[in-house]
Formats: C-alpha cells, structure tokens, sequence
C-alpha cells in the first residue's frame, strides 16, 4: 500500500445549478440523508494530496440494507400503487439484494419469494436473515440458475399467481429503469453533502455488480453536479458489460421518464481489481479493509466495496484522479458479507499487527 505525503487540497465553488425532477410513486425504506463523513487517517495514507470521503449508505436502516434500500424505495412504491402483495427476486445465497427484499416486504406485511444460486441453504449471514424475515427461499443449482433464470423467475411468479397471490419480479439487483431513481435520488443528495461541505472538484466512486447503482449515480450526477465523474470498479464482469448495461439502465430509464433526459452521461467502469472472480477476494483486499476498518472503525465487505475501496486507492498515484481534488467513496453496504471471509480477514489483521510491533 503506497504512501503519499498529503497535499493543501484546492476548493472551487461548487455548482448553483437547480434542477427539478417528478419522481415516481416512493415508500421512504431508507433513513436519509446518509452521512458524508471525511477520512482524514486514510487520505494521509493512500490520498497522495487529495482528500478521500466516504458516503454512508451502508447507515440507510432497513437492518443494515445498504444501497438496495434506495432501490426498493421506488419499486415498493410502484408495487404499492399496483396492488402487488409478494415480490420476486434473485441472487446468490448471500445476496444483499435478496436479504434486503425480504426485509422491505416483512415491513410491508407482502410475501416475498427469493430465488437464490447455490448448492445447499446456508444458515448464516444474509440466508439466515432472509429466512428470519420469513423469505420463501427456492434454492438452485447453479449451472440451472445460469442456464434459465428468467424462465425460473416467471416459474416463481405463475406459482405465486396460482396461489392467488399478485406478484412483481424484480431483476438481480433491483438494477431497471425503475429501481435507478434510488440512486438519481441519491445522487440529488451527494449534490447537496458536497455543496455543504464546500466541495465541488470531485470524483464519485462506487462498486458495481449489476450496474444499477452505477446507472443512477452516472445519470443523476450528470443532472445535478456533471462537473463530478462517477467511476463504476467492477466486481465481477469485465468493463464492457457495465458498459452497456448501464448505458441500458439509462437509456430505459429516460425513454419512461421525461424528467431524466439531459445530456448524454459519460460510462467510467474499471474492470482491473475483479481478483480470482465475484464472491472471491484477493490477500490485497482483505489486507485493504483490515487496515481501513483499524484506520478509521469503517468495516468493508471483500465481495463489493472491498474491491473497489482498494481499486480507488491503487489508482490515485496511477493518475486516475487527477481531475479531481477530493474524491468520494460511496459504501453500498454488504457487511453481512464479511463472515463468509473469516479466516482471510482474521489473517489480515494478524498481518497488521505484527508489522506494527
């Protein structure tokens, strides 16, 4: 992990511009405005002169939802005003999304059916806490979830009906052109935490799995501060593929709602810190957020925000940030994800310790 000694970090105005949007039907899920806290200890450490800040979204409530509950905000609301009583979605056994779902339909007293890729039940982390909130798991093999999941989620969704029960399937990640408004709402509050803080030279940086959070930071930053690019640090995938996803998250989401239509958003993905592939993690992560959680009692998770905390810190000396002062971090969540990653973070920890004797 480089250093570099830190630098006076330059400030300009940040933008006035005022920008009205009509957002859709939305049940408020989520505790927000979320904070936007500074971390002075790591931008001494791996900043080179700029100031890293971090956006708490892993604090939007929902038993610790993260960024899906800015999704499910929008979806709950449009299933509310269509009568929808179960929600569908998908995922693997530990999907934040999934666990998420099923705790916005106990709050919404709906049923909810999970469709989740895996061998057998887990009995930790998010599995347990879907069966808590008392999810319908379906359990698929995982060359079956692959091979067919939409015809497996339209399966669900005619069970469900037969049942007579009125569902709604949502995607993996809740990433549509509906479940963007969370993060076109969520952009319209970074906007405003960063005019707050005197902040405009700045760079937004998340994880992106399914790319909706990257779609609605992307097109909601480009309505209300476009001086501030939105890099997306892939966790499975290759850069390509968020490409165009999220360009098609975009472009569905301004063709149904006129207020989203502007210039067109430029796509930044980063596909270099993926690792041995999505649920898995490199030593160099678990190493990255065993020295953020000791630096600054922020807790990553080696699936999401792992990675792409550790992608931002190794490109800042790269150059990758140059454009830009300060640059923003936003933590989607996901710490349930930890405990699968025992034993490497455990390791982490042993390793930081004993360099610091």
């Amino acid at each position: 992990m480089r250093y570099c000694p830190r630098a006076p970090s330059s400030q300009w105005a940040p933008s006035k511009r005022q920008i009205l949007v009509a957002y859709p039907p939305r049940v408020p899920l989520a505790r927000t405005p979320t904070p936007l806290q500074l971390l002075e200890r790591a931008s001494d450490r791996w900043g080179c002169g700029k100031r890293i800040w971090i956006k708490r979204d892993d604090l939007t409530g929902s038993t610790l939802s993260g960024n899906k509950v800015r999704k499910l905000e929008f979806i709950a609301g449009h299933a509310r005003e269509e009568g929808i009583d179960t929600l569908i979605t998908c995922g693997g056994l530990q999907s934040n999304h999934a666990r998420a779902t099923a705790n916005v339909c106990a709050q919404m007293g709906w049923h909810c059916e999970l469709v989740l890729r895996g061998r057998a039940p887990e009995e930790t982390g998010n599995t347990l806490m879907d069966r808590l909130f008392g999810a319908e798991l379906t359990i698929v093999q995982p060359d079956r979830y692959s091979a067919g999941l939409d015809s497996l989620l339209q399966e669900a969704a005619g069970r469900q009906r037969a049942l007579g029960r009125k569902p709604l399937v949502i995607p993996t990640g809740g990433s549509d052109p509906l479940g963007i408004w969370g993060y076109v709402a969520g952009a319209q509050e970074l906007a405003s935490d960063l005019a707050q803080a005197g902040v405009g030279s700045a760079g937004i940086v998340t994880a992106t799995g399914s790319g909706g959070t990257q779609a609605g930071l992307t097109l909601g930053m480009g309505l209300f501060l476009p001086q501030a690019p939105v890099w997306g640090f892939a966790v499975c995938d290759d850069a390509q593929w968020f490409q165009d996803k999220v360009r098609a998250d975009i472009e569905g989401a301004q063709l149904q709602w006129g207020d989203l239509r502007g210039p067109k958003p430029q796509i930044r993905t980063h596909d270099g810190y993926i690792g041995p592939g999505y649920g898995r993690a490199a030593d160099d992560v678990h190493q990255r957020i065993a020295a953020l959680a000791a630096l600054e009692g922020v807790i990553l998770d080696p699936v999401y925000t792992g990675k792409a905390f550790h992608g931002l810190c190794q490109e800042i000396p790269l150059g990758t940030f140059d454009d830009v002062t300060d640059i923003v971090f936003v933590h989607t969540g996901g710490i349930f994800g930890i405990f699968p990653h025992g034993e490497q973070l455990w390791r982490a920890t042993d390793a930081l310790m004993a360099a610091a004797d």
